[in-house]
């Protein structure tokens, strides 16, 4: 379990509205048990300096600023050069990253939660909450392995049976979990088990269904997958960089530190990079294509023929902006146009999920989720912008970009009765008939 990074005490400059303060009478419907534990729910202690020896050891005469400055710069290239990396081992190698961190940010979240009413000594609170998730993820991902991998399911019998009735054993599987969290209520404990209850599935719900929809943005191709998280990572590095030098204006009471300068410096350089990284993505096949599985390699492949999308097409440019640049016309993939739209709400909306954690770690007075990444907290201190990013591109792409795939249509027919087929085949003949589609040699 991580050590919480804790807040012995409220930071000088906190807003007077974050200071906690406990009720003098009891809720209605709580006992004298209850007041007492929750008042020492309270955090303990501040964990101590996480930095990695050597690295203090080598900024020792340096300021504490510029001392977190080198830390989180080199932790942060560390990172990026690890992303690249598991970019290079293929979409399989991303789906199984994507589930590692959504099991860390899962546990991170729990491990809180069970931090702070520890001394309940709830039964069954963390084995229901792990069950839980289990439950979750074998539904999300039974229909992903039904919906992208359907030849591999019809040729194996034992998934064929399990696809038929995936979401029924789904069903059952949590009417258990649920069962078992009614026979693990405890008398003086109702209140807090239930919200303990909401407390995994709230939980659930942000981590695991986001991470699910990440999973679902790689298989539209990996440039949906690599933009929008680089995108993100662009506008926290940026943001930070022009905060650090320029910043004087602060932007929001939940995060002191963040300022006006660093959110507009980390907007334009963010679209100014999303521009710039899809334009040369756009010219790879294996970056634009679709995820697809090949059951006969049993492999994933990304070739196809690119779309209009990732072609270049000549624009002209508006009267003001020529006389500007003296350009008439430019060369851009219509991707770059979508690359706009994704950057811009990597940079303004975006940083809203990282405001929303740090209202919630202000109100359990902790500092990070967790003390894995020196100088930048837990795993979900690096993903709270991220899952809001994979639901906007998750939407984005239903909304302008994807069509009905014939191959999934496909897919559905050739599982019809024979009859439903035919059926099928004489509506669509008669169709295209009726259209001109089909001349009278063709359908001899």
């Amino acid at each position: 379990m991580n050590e919480l990074r804790l807040r012995a005490v409220r930071e000088p400059d906190a807003p007077p509205e974050y200071k906690e303060s406990e009720p003098d009478t009891k809720v209605d419907g709580e006992t004298a048990s209850d007041s007492e534990s929750r008042a020492e729910a309270a955090p303990l202690v501040t964990s101590a300096d996480d930095t990695p020896e050597v690295l203090n050891r080598a900024l020792s005469n340096l300021s504490s600023r510029w001392k977190n400055w080198w830390v989180r710069g080199i932790l942060t290239l560390a990172m990026i050069a690890f992303f690249f990396v598991i970019i290079y081992l293929g979409p399989m190698v991303l789906m199984i990253i994507v589930m590692c961190v959504q099991i860390k940010c899962f546990h991170e979240i729990i491990t809180i939660g069970y931090n702070v009413y520890h001394s309940y000594d709830l039964p069954w609170f963390r084995t229901l909450s792990w069950y839980f998730l289990l439950c979750v993820n074998y539904f999300f991902y039974g229909e992903t392995v039904t919906d992208y991998f359907f030849t591999l399911v019809q040729r194996e019998e034992p998934l064929r049976i399990l696809s038929k009735y995936h979401r029924f054993i789904s069903f059952t599987l949590y009417l258990i979990g649920f069962c078992m969290f009614v026979l693990s209520l405890v008398k003086k404990h109702y209140r807090l088990q239930f919200y303990m209850f909401g407390w995994t599935h709230v939980t659930l719900l942000i981590v695991v269904t986001q991470s699910h929809l990440i999973i679902h943005n790689l298989f539209e191709g990996m440039i949906w997958f690599i933009v929008p998280i680089s995108c993100v990572i662009c506008n926290d590095i940026m943001a930070y960089m022009f905060g650090f030098f320029f910043g004087r204006t602060p932007l929001i009471k939940l995060s002191p530190k963040k300022t006006w300068e660093g959110f507009i410096g980390g907007f334009f350089a963010t679209v100014l990079f999303g521009l710039l990284l899809s334009y040369v993505m756009s010219g790879y096949r294996c970056f634009v294509c679709p995820v697809e599985y090949n059951s006969d390699t049993n492999s994933f492949t990304v070739d196809c023929e690119p779309s209009d999308l990732f072609r270049l097409h000549a624009y002209n440019l508006p009267e003001v902006i020529q006389s500007a640049i003296g350009w008439k016309i430019v060369r851009m993939y219509p991707f770059q146009i979508h690359s706009i739209a994704l950057s811009t709400f990597a940079s303004l909306i975006g940083p809203f999920g990282g405001f929303f954690a740090s209202g919630f770690k202000r109100a359990f007075k902790i500092k990070d989720f967790a003390n894995t990444i020196p100088g930048h907290g837990g795993i979900m201190d690096r993903f709270d912008c991220q899952y809001l990013m994979a639901t906007f591109v998750n939407v984005y792409i239903a909304s302008f970009i994807r069509g009905p795939n014939p191959s999934k249509l496909i897919q559905q027919f050739m599982t019809l009765r024979p009859d439903q087929q035919l059926h099928i085949f004489n509506t669509l003949k008669s169709h295209l008939t009726d259209k001109g589609m089909l001349t009278g040699a063709t359908e001899d």
